[in-house]
């Protein structure tokens, strides 16, 4: 089915198609018609799926009508769980909206309110939103949001789980009661679905796939592992060309930063994206990931949902997950699309259970792998020692350190690639 089927208008389609994609993915093929006939709306679906276009594309289409610029006021709010995913929505929005006259505003914490309240009181059709710093602001009296006529609460599942509900309740309390809302979620848990009765009328649902299963085009792997052999193992699997663009996620913020200085002494092109880094840190760490500058990012949980970065080759579990579901949304950052990606998870005695645990949840067993040419009896290698502000490595075993430098972008151009373009997937 080609984009030109589903009624979508004519700017919209060739914003469509100045981003290379022909076919509508499942969701978008789903959602965008109940959305264009004015349904509230429950779309389930895993990350890498399109489901940022499927709310995207309708909403700009009922917006494309010439706003009075004397009378422009807030008609479509996005709630969004984190920054990164701000951003990235902002920027699906801004290609999709290249042809219409419409101005738009992200809000979020971790950088000056100043622009953001400027923004708002420019007038701006679209915002785009993390629930703590928008309540911030309208309780501020900034911002006009009693025309919003189309609300969209992205990653819901996720909000909830950071605590979000409350401020979320405050923010739709202020807005109009006739409106069309949208609510995306990876699972359709009783949390969720007590929501839909509070924020929605009718709401139709869409689901794509089950929760519980990861894509199918990620192949899974478990590397048994003493956690004081995991440093040495990780650099041996980095010496692999293969593994040319890199996402590792751990338990701690610290433990992350441990992991970049390693690898940074040995030579690898590393960022990292954890809550300690100031918005600017954050935003630029992506952009290095998804341009090849760099080839791995080290990352905490944070970063599980709201990466959208095509062609990363495998995602790495260096901390196993200590719930099940967070491993999903992990290992979602490959494998998107139809691409295909590894996810590999280091288990440790200590991980057994939860190893366990997670094999059920998914409904299958996990294939146990070892590293070839990894000598899993040698002592650790001594860490890294810090004094007094400066980073010192300690000399790497025999056969340890020698690589090469970098790991260039692997034939990824800007934005990332590796995914099919013409998909329609939300990129």
């Amino acid at each position: 089915m080609p984009f030109n089927s589903l009624n979508l208008g004519v700017n919209i389609l060739k914003a469509v198609h100045d981003a290379g994609y022909t076919e509508p993915t499942p969701i978008q093929v789903e959602a965008i018609p109940q959305i264009l006939a004015g349904h509230d709306l429950i779309g389930i679906a895993q990350t890498g799926t399109g489901k940022t276009a499927a709310f995207v594309l309708p909403i700009l289409s009922m917006m494309s009508g010439s706003p009075d610029p004397a009378r422009r006021r807030t008609r479509t709010l996005v709630v969004a769980p984190t920054r990164e995913l701000v951003v990235q929505i902002e920027e699906n929005v801004r290609a999709y909206a290249k042809y219409l006259p419409l101005k738009m505003a992200t809000v979020f914490g971790g950088v000056g309110e100043r622009p953001q309240i400027e923004a708002l009181r420019s007038g701006v059709d679209i915002v785009i939103a993390t629930p703590g710093r928008l309540l911030d602001l309208m309780g501020q009296r900034y911002g006009d949001f009693s025309g919003v006529e189309y609300l969209v609460l992205d990653e819901a599942d996720r909000m909830l789980d950071m605590g979000f509900l409350p401020q979320i309740r405050r923010v739709v309390k202020a807005l109009p009661r006739k409106r069309q809302t949208m609510m995306f979620s990876a699972s359709f848990s009783k949390e969720i679905e007590e929501l839909t009765h509070e924020f929605q009328h009718a709401p139709k649902t869409v689901q794509i796939g089950r929760r519980a299963n990861p894509a199918e085009t990620v192949t899974q792997l478990v590397y048994e592992v003493p956690s004081s052999l995991k440093p040495a193992l990780l650099t041996h699997l980095l010496r692999d060309a293969a593994f040319d663009s890199v996402l590792i996620f751990t338990r701690t913020k610290h433990g992350a930063d441990r992991i970049a200085r390693r690898l940074e002494g040995s030579q690898v092109r590393t960022a990292t994206l954890h809550s300690n880094r100031s918005q600017n840190q954050r935003l630029r760490a992506l952009k290095e990931f998804k341009s090849g500058e760099v080839r791995v990012l080290v990352a905490t949980d944070i970063a599980a949902r709201g990466i959208d970065v095509d062609g990363i080759s495998h995602v790495i579990n260096y901390d196993f997950p200590m719930h099940s579901e967070d491993y999903v949304h992990r290992i979602g950052r490959t494998g998107r699309a139809h691409a295909v990606g590894d996810a590999i998870s280091f288990v440790t005695p200590e991980d057994h259970a939860a190893l366990r645990s997670l094999e059920r949840f998914i409904g299958r067993g996990l294939v146990r792998k070892r590293a070839e040419g990894f000598d899993y009896a040698a002592p650790a290698p001594a860490a890294p020692v810090e004094r007094q502000g400066e980073r010192r490595f300690a000399p790497a075993r025999p056969g340890g350190n020698a690589r090469r430098g970098g790991g260039g972008p692997g034939g990824r151009g800007p934005g990332g690639g590796g995914g099919r373009r013409n998909s329609g997937r939300s990129r």
